[in-house]
């Protein structure tokens, strides 16, 4: 066998190892055939109903079509199956579009894949996942980024704190999560990483490697103090003996006592005193208590791996509804999830930010000619008011102005008396 055909040999071999499966992708493409595939949960009769659609802004008005959250203060719960795999002995990629169009304010924004045996119709808050990977927002104080792995039936959340972006614009974003077969990961947002580790080291799936000998205790002998009280030092009395006082020469000490000059403020008292600090000569440093290996830790190799991941779910809360998914891709390949990733946010982001900049535009100049013109009815309010009052006063000045009319007088002359008769 030529040299040429055990390189052709090799190569073949390592493009079999490193060939890239998709597990699952979901770009709802086809209209209304997503409610197929996508299940709701029946475990409670209340679940939001989610609706496919680009929302308000987008860069594509097909292409951003996801599923969004529509009714606000609700629960929803609804998962997508996919053939049944194991990330033994290779990476496992989660990646995912999420776009908080309503500002939102406390919601979820998270998936979780669980092992296919889930019941989708009965799937909840409870049902056992494997993965829950995604932003949650509650306020001011939760931003998070959550990554949470199922190992050995409990759920281990990071120890490290992951901000997401969702929190400060409502324009869509590009969540990944990439673990890897040697228990290390990594988690990107727009295709940036953000942050990576050992799942080891940055969650608590293991007892700790050593822990403190209990049979060791710091000798009574051992001084720890850096510093002491200078001993030399000297207390500074606030009063001190007058220095020029002198004994009276009719002080008759057998009659009066003995004598004592009178006390004086001491121009070198500075408040109340406290010695100053030496460094210790006797310091040994800080005691560090001995560590032993801990008998109850073991290594595992595998912690990274899940023997059955066959279904991805939205199983989450939203005060504030307009939350829109998209762009779902499990894969055993980081470089296919980037170039996915450029491939769809990456081709729409801008337009997206384009086209909510213009809405915020033409909102802007709305408000404006709506406030022009509350101003100008106002004006008119204000002049019409100006005039009645100006018409009320004149009316006013009028009546001042005009004399009474008297009343004619019967005349009760003698002429008059006898006209009447």
């Amino acid at each position: 066998m030529t040299a040429v055909s055990l390189l052709l040999m090799a190569v073949c071999a390592t493009s079999v190892l490193a060939e890239s499966s998709v597990y699952f992708r979901e770009q709802f493409e086809d209209g209304d055939a997503w409610k197929s595939r996508w299940i709701e949960s029946k475990h409670k009769s209340d679940y939001g109903q989610l609706v496919l659609t680009a929302g308000k802004f987008y860069g594509d008005g097909e292409k951003d079509k996801g599923l969004q959250t529509s009714q606000d203060a609700h629960f929803y719960a609804s998962s997508a199956r996919f053939d049944d795999f194991s990330n033994k002995g290779q990476p496992l990629v989660i990646q995912f579009t999420v776009k908080h169009e309503q500002s939102i304010d406390c919601g979820g924004g998270y998936i979780k894949l669980f092992p296919s045996e889930l019941n989708q119709e009965d799937m909840h808050g409870d049902s056992v996942y494997n993965i829950m990977f995604g932003p949650d927002i509650c306020g001011p104080g939760t931003k998070k980024v959550h990554v949470i792995f199922n190992y050995k039936g409990k759920n281990h959340l990071i120890n490290k704190d992951i901000r997401c972006k969702v929190r400060d614009d409502e324009f869509t974003h590009l969540y990944t999560l990439v673990v890897n077969p040697d228990n290390t990961y990594e988690v990107k947002i727009d295709n940036k990483k953000v942050e990576s580790g050992n799942l080891e080291e940055d969650w608590d799936f293991l007892p700790p490697k050593k822990i403190k000998d209990p049979d060791a205790k710091k000798p009574e002998d051992w001084d720890d103090r850096e510093k002491i009280p200078d001993p030399d030092d000297k207390n500074i009395v606030s009063n001190i003996p007058d220095p020029d006082a002198k004994k009276p020469e009719d002080w008759d000490d057998e009659m009066d006592g003995e004598w004592e000059p009178p006390m004086i403020a001491n121009p070198d008292y500075k408040g109340d005193w406290k010695a100053r600090e030496i460094d210790n000569p006797a310091y040994k440093g800080k005691w560090i208590h001995p560590e032993i290996d801990n008998p109850e830790y073991t290594a595992d190799p595998e912690i990274y791996k899940y023997d059955s991941i066959g279904v991805i779910g939205l199983d989450l809360w939203q005060v504030k509804s307009g939350t829109i998914f998209d762009n779902f891709l499990i894969t055993n390949d980081p470089n296919l999830a980037e170039e996915v990733g450029n491939d769809t946010w990456g081709k729409t982001k801008d337009a997206e930010r384009k086209m909510k900049e213009s809405q915020d535009e033409e909102e802007r100049k709305k408000r404006e000619e709506e406030d022009k013109k509350r101003k100008e009815e106002e004006k008119e309010e204000d002049e019409d008011e100006e005039e009645d009052k100006e018409e009320e006063e004149e009316d006013e000045e009028e009546e001042d102005g005009e004399e009474p009319e008297l009343e004619e007088e019967e005349d009760e002359s003698p002429d008059a008396v006898k006209d009447e008769l």
